[in-house]
């Protein structure tokens, strides 16, 4: 543990890759609101001295359904949007990555040699035509924590959480994109899948992504949308990369939220996890 102008704090260093670039921009834009707050960075190095939270202590230790509220009011909490700072320009614009994907995803899909059938690649794509730069709304982009799950929210620092109105709880690790709020809600659709009800797991996540979007404020079906154009992208990243367990959990979240579960994955019990 370290100490900052007497404030506790930690050290994270990362392994240089372009995904970590933006990060300490989005904090500087958050300002410990929300999020970690970020005390000093070596940009070059990949490392960032950040006030200390409760490493003990993540949403992932909350009953499944009482992290709705949670989740929703840091979502809302993170929504910022686009002001005249300069850390702006360093955030990724999700509607250049969605015509991008047009492209890279129906290329992955042949080369793996159609993994999976058409209609869940189309679905992905006609989001992506829609969201792309043509269909983008710009008045409706905010900042983005892309990777907002229940590990990555963690509670102040023992005895401060307390004394906040807001609990305490606050985010780490972002992958910050400028775009649709509802891109954020699929990180939280793929983890705890066992703790879904077991009988009719399809069906709860389905559920499970309405309260989420309901809980920030979001558009249900844009969160859905969002949510199958990640897990198809993920699917294909895993089965180039050898991962078929993963890429059969990506799967299965992106089918059920469409109502169409394919046929042939794994029990939702038993699915990869986090």
């Amino acid at each position: 543990m370290l100490e900052h102008s007497g404030r506790k704090a930690v050290l994270k260093i990362t392994l240089p890759h372009d995904e970590a670039l933006p990060e300490p921009d989005a904090l500087e834009l958050w300002e410990g609101h929300g999020a970690v707050r970020l005390l000093r960075a070596d940009r070059s190095a990949y490392v960032l001295l950040l006030e200390r939270l409760d490493g003990n202590t993540s949403l992932a230790s909350v009953p499944l359904e009482e992290t709705t509220e949670v989740w929703g009011a840091l979502v809302r909490r993170l929504a910022l949007v686009p002001d005249d700072r300069a850390s702006w320009a360093a955030v990724p614009l999700l509607a250049a990555d969605a015509e991008t994907w047009t492209d890279t995803l129906p290329a992955d899909w042949e080369l793996l040699g159609r993994p999976f059938p058409r209609w869940l690649l189309e679905h992905a794509l006609i989001t992506c035509q829609q969201r792309g730069i043509v269909g983008r709304r710009a008045e409706a982009d905010v900042l983005v924590h892309a990777d907002l799950h229940y590990f990555n929210i963690l509670r102040s620092d023992a005895g401060q959480a307390a004394f906040q109105h807001d609990g305490g709880w606050k985010a780490i690790d972002p992958k910050p994109v400028l775009g649709d709020a509802e891109y954020g809600v699929a990180p939280m659709l793929e983890n705890r899948i066992p703790d879904l009800d077991a009988a009719h797991p399809s069906a709860h996540l389905r559920r499970r992504c309405t309260a989420l979007a309901g809980a920030a404020g979001l558009d249900p079906e844009l969160a859905r949308d969002w949510s199958v154009v990640r897990q198809v992208r993920n699917a294909l990243h895993y089965l180039g990369e050898g991962g078929k367990d993963q890429a059969e959990r990506s799967l299965w979240v992106a089918s059920s939220l469409l109502g169409r579960t394919l046929p042939g994955l794994p029990p939702a019990a038993e699915l990869a996890g986090f």
